[in-house]
């Protein structure tokens, strides 16, 4: 057999070994881009907990605040310069709890949507957006101690899942009693630990038409103090 003959069959024998080779690295390749960019092309179509989904507006939130809550300058102020400093924080002791108390139609529903708007793409429907009516979810005082297992796993879930995680209960008031003790662990100063849920970026925002009437009292003597004040002043 001559040299030539001799490659021939060399570059016969080889090929199958050469084709197996060269498939296996494409579908290796293949599956490494796809490994790669598959969470990045799934996330920019299906929301994700990242930046393109969860980005604080902060200057959006503090122009919602002021220019679309009429009368309630605590809002405004004190609400804000909470929720400014817990979304600026890395890394924050805790969760950043708040209160909205006062009857129907004060306002506290209004707000609760101005923040999930300027802190979450989707607002209200977001995934990480939790809306919990404790009239509708915790309807019978009975059932507390199922209504604690739910909601505490409920709450792990769902910090698991995305840490910049916002609940919202309305009706706090209706709640059964002893259920909002299960989210104190959850609120109180919680140092990250590996292997554990970081619940410090979460935001747990109570609605409550309870203390409406003191509320309202404060408000109107407010009222009828800066009255008497531009009175004299005239």
């Amino acid at each position: 057999m001559g040299k030539k003959g001799l490659i021939q069959l060399m570059i016969i024998l080889w090929a199958p070994t050469i084709s197996a080779v060269l498939i296996e690295g494409i579908v290796g390749g293949a599956v490494l881009v796809s490994g790669y960019l598959g969470p990045k092309i799934y996330c920019h179509f299906t929301e994700c907990c990242k930046n393109k989904w969860i980005k604080p507006n902060i200057t959006g939130l503090q122009s919602a605040l002021r220019r679309r809550v009429f009368g309630q300058h605590l809002i405004t102020e004190t609400v804000l310069k909470a929720l400014v400093g817990h979304l600026n924080n890395k890394s924050p002791d805790k969760a950043l709890a708040l209160s909205f108390n006062g009857w129907t139609g004060s306002g506290k529903n209004f707000v609760s949507k101005i923040i999930a708007e300027h802190i979450f793409k989707k607002g209200l429907e977001s995934d990480y957006v939790h809306q919990i009516i404790a009239t509708h979810e915790f309807p019978h005082q009975s059932e507390v101690d199922f209504y604690k297992r739910q909601l505490r796993n409920r709450v792990i879930g769902s910090v698991s899942k995305c840490p910049r995680s916002l609940f919202i209960f309305d009706e706090m008031d209706k709640m059964p009693v002893g259920l909002i003790d299960v989210l104190k662990p959850f609120l109180d100063h919680y140092p990250p630990d590996v292997g554990k849920i970081d619940y410090r970026q979460s935001i747990f925002i109570f609605l409550s038409n309870s203390g409406g009437h003191l509320i309202n009292s404060a408000v109107l003597k407010h009222w009828e103090r800066r009255k008497e004040t531009r009175r004299h002043q005239d």
